[in-house]
């Protein structure tokens, strides 16, 4: 495997999305192969921080992990203008569990407490995540490069409980990089770097303001993202 992009995984259209909702009925989202446990374990634990002058009204602030990346890997997503807080808390955090996923690569960590923080505890999607991870450790791979991330779309469920996010994902510009020889494996960019994402985020209960990923489904060599 030369490029950094995702093994394949079962494939999904807006039937899956509805699905995703189906499934998740009342409450309670995958991605990349190749190319667990939240950042304080549970709702519960997440850590919370309100402004020095917030009144009970106002909605507390989650304390996030921060991901920086190495100089050589850039993450970018186009900006979602939302007018609905809670559709652009799930959209913005959405991204973060992308996001959570690749820093856990270059971290080379698949116990990495971002991707943990930003999934529900022994969900789908942690596993989903935890195993992109580790399939990378394993092969001893990282990624160098740039990855982009556009066209959001959010799809509230009836009782509004829970949204599907998807969105497209951009890996012509990301590769593959040996941990010991630092050596980057480029390669022609293919269908096979486009991904559709389908996400299923559920708000936490007691992280004001924070979603998680649930469930996950990823369509590889998706034409609609080109």
């Amino acid at each position: 495997m030369n490029r950094s992009r995702t093994l394949p995984v079962a494939a999904v259209s807006m039937a899956a999305a509805a699905a995703l909702l189906l499934t998740a009925c009342g409450g309670g989202g995958e991605e990349d192969s190749g190319k667990d446990k939240i950042a304080g374990a549970d709702d519960g634990a997440a850590k919370k921080s309100a402004s020095p002058s917030a009144g009970k009204s106002e909605v507390p602030v989650t304390d996030r992990p921060k991901m920086p990346l190495p100089k050589d890997v850039s993450l970018v997503f186009d900006d979602v203008d939302m007018s609905d807080p809670d559709q652009a808390a799930a959209a913005s955090d959405a991204h973060n569990f992308a996001r959570a996923i690749r820093y856990g690569i270059v971290k080379q960590n698949m116990n990495d407490p971002a991707y943990k923080f930003y999934s529900e505890l022994k969900s789908p999607a942690q596993a989903y995540a935890k195993d992109q991870i580790k399939q990378r450790v394993d092969k001893g791979l990282t990624i160098s490069g740039e990855m982009r991330f556009s066209r959001t779309k959010v799809t509230p469920a009836e009782n509004k409980k829970t949204s599907v996010v998807s969105f497209c994902s951009n890996s012509t510009k990301l590769y593959s990089k040996e941990v010991k020889t630092k050596k980057v494996h480029h390669t022609e960019p293919s269908i096979n770097d486009y991904y559709s994402w389908q996400v299923l985020m559920t708000p936490s209960k007691n992280a004001k303001g924070l979603w998680r990923a649930q469930k996950v489904q990823v369509q590889d060599k998706a034409e609609e993202c080109r």
